[in-house]
């Protein structure tokens, strides 16, 4: 802008400067104004001269050090040097980009032009927010939240403090987005939000990390009644009624807890936990808080980890059938047999059921390890018919989520198809809260079953709803009288009373029965005095595999013979 070493006269120089830049000024090597252009002198300081102050009492205390670094440079490299800074001007502070060369001729001094760049550092600090700021709460977003988390940990280290990493989401956020509109959902998240600020400190940090999940860093607090008095005290504020366009709307947060540096020392760490304590608040009842633990963390990355294992269990062929019988109580002749899934993991043996079902029901997995159950069952049974020389069925579980699925239907059909049994042979057992989620579903889809001959029985009878209109309104053909009615038989006189009801109903209904748990002859007999159709358990025979039920159906044929 200025030339190094310009021979320039007084007036020469002067009007040079009134043409130069929105600000022109001539400092002593000290940086005391010698000369300003009128323009400088009026934004600056109309009325008051400028020559003889310091430049650097005209920018702002922060700046200071900027442009005293800056002028040095420049007097000591006879170089241009380039610096922002912010000058207080009658319209207050403005930023500044100015430009800043020594020369020696006529005088030794330094000259300055600057520009009005306040336009530009506006954008740039928008840009900034943009990327460190959630758009719609103007909230810290999960960048921002992750360099205030470090900050924290570097100052607890410093201070050998603690603090607490709070994690909260707001339930039933889903139900209102769906139904109201992504509108409603973020003036809610906006409450929220702000609700949530007049809650904390100056010191704490909150910030949206995504959806309706919020963080919050408390430097300080690491006492678990003080977290769970703030806890109470967010659960409180989210509970209070939304007013949203005419809509008056409730939901409630859970939020989960994690204490530095007892429950992790790095970032990912503290949030990983806080998740962990979040996720488990929501599975015990929502609308609590539950401060993170290493037991709840260590069940949680066991099914992580089983549940990978899951799938590769499929495409490994893991998973097995074995077989129950299923017997007539009078007589002990083999009837039927359930099919009862088992998972043999190579690395760990036999993994009982009830770890892997309700995982594989949550995971959407059941439906292809069900459909791939009902057809290996339906043509397993075909062999035991040959090797007993008689009519055998087979009783398959169905999930929940197998019921509602739209390929439910199509799956026993398939079965059926490959295996050639007839629709009679197989018996599908449904639980009764299957039936009465969804009663009209649950109607259309039995009633379609029953159309192939395949019969339905209501699995652990007794232990769900109590209302019986299912009996009257779905074509269902047995009862299976669960194991916790039989396990005392016959010394309890409750149990005993449950089981006569459920047999006189069945047989009033023209219904079949089957007592499951059955592990004693005491049990067996009494419930075939009651009347009970069919038993099953380890009395009359344990689960087995194929070829051990063919062995005992090729004895049992021989013997008859």
């Amino acid at each position: 802008m200025f030339s190094k070493k310009t021979p320039l006269e007084e007036k020469r120089l002067h009007s040079l400067m009134e043409l130069a830049g929105e600000l022109a000024f001539r400092l002593s090597l000290q940086g005391e104004i010698i000369q300003a252009s009128k323009r400088a002198a009026s934004m600056l300081a109309p009325g008051t001269p400028l020559a003889g102050m310091s430049l650097f009492e005209l920018v702002r205390l922060s700046d200071r050090h900027a442009i005293e670094a800056a002028f040095m440079q420049a007097v000591q490299t006879r170089q241009i040097t380039r610096v922002s800074v912010r000058l207080s001007t009658r319209a207050g502070a403005v930023w500044f980009e100015l430009e800043m060369v020594a020369v020696d001729e006529p005088d030794a001094e330094v000259l300055v032009a600057g520009r009005d760049v306040s336009a530009q550092h506006a954008t740039e600090e928008r840009l900034r927010h943009m990327a460190t700021h959630d758009e719609l709460t103007g909230l810290p977003n999960r960048s921002l939240l992750t360099d205030r988390l470090r900050m924290a940990i570097a100052q607890a280290r410093r201070s050998d403090s603690g603090f607490t990493v709070v994690e909260l989401d707001l339930d039933g956020f889903k139900k209102v987005n769906d139904a109201l509109g992504h509108g409603v959902g973020d003036s809610l998240l906006r409450i929220a939000a702000d609700r949530l600020r007049v809650l904390l400190r100056d010191v704490d940090t909150l910030a949206r990390v995504g959806g309706d999940e919020f963080v919050v860093v408390l430097p300080g607090v690491i006492e678990e009644a003080e977290i769970n008095a703030i806890a109470r005290r967010m659960i409180s504020s989210m509970q209070l009624p939304f007013e949203i366009d005419g809509n008056t709307l409730y939901v409630s947060t859970s939020i989960g807890a994690a204490v530095y540096p007892v429950h992790g020392d790095t970032d990912v760490k503290l949030l990983a936990h806080a998740d962990t304590a979040l996720y488990r608040a929501k599975e015990t009842g929502k609308a609590r808080c539950v401060i993170y633990n290493q037991i709840v963390f260590n069940r949680l990355e066991h099914d992580v980890s089983m549940e990978a294992a899951m799938f590769e269990a499929v495409r490994n062929g893991e998973f097995l059938l074995h077989y129950q019988p299923i017997v007539d109580a009078r007589t002990r002749q083999i009837m039927g047999f359930e099919a009862l899934m088992r998972w043999m993991r190579p690395d760990m043996g036999m993994v009982p059921p009830n770890q892997f079902i309700p995982m594989a029901e949550d995971n959407g997995l059941i439906n292809l390890l069900g459909a791939w159950a009902l057809k290996v069952a339906c043509v397993q049974v075909k062999r035991f018919q040959e090797a007993a020389g008689r009519t055998l069925y087979v009783s398959v579980n169905v999930s929940p989520r197998q019921f509602r699925s739209d390929q439910f239907i199509d799956m026993v059909d398939d079965a059926l198809k490959l295996s050639g049994l007839d629709g009679s042979q197989l018996l599908l057992e449904i639980t009764e809260g299957i039936l009465m989620s969804d009663p009209e579903h649950a109607e259309q889809l039995l009633t379609k079953i029953t159309s192939r001959g395949v019969r339905i029985a209501i699995d652990d009878f007794g232990t769900g709803y109590s209302s019986l209109v299912y009996l009257k309104r779905f074509p269902i053909a047995a009862l299976k009288i669960d194991r916790t009615f039989i396990k005392d038989l016959p010394e309890s006189v409750k149990d005993a009373a449950i089981c006569n009801v459920v047999l006189s109903l069945a047989s009033h209904l023209g219904l079949s029965t089957v007592a499951e748990g059955v592990e004693n002859e005491f049990q067996l007999k009494f419930l075939a005095m009651q009347g009970c159709s069919l038993i099953q358990g380890f009395h009359t025979g344990h689960p087995m595999v194929p070829n051990a039920v063919i062995d005992v159906l090729q004895s049992e044929a021989a013997l008859q013979n």
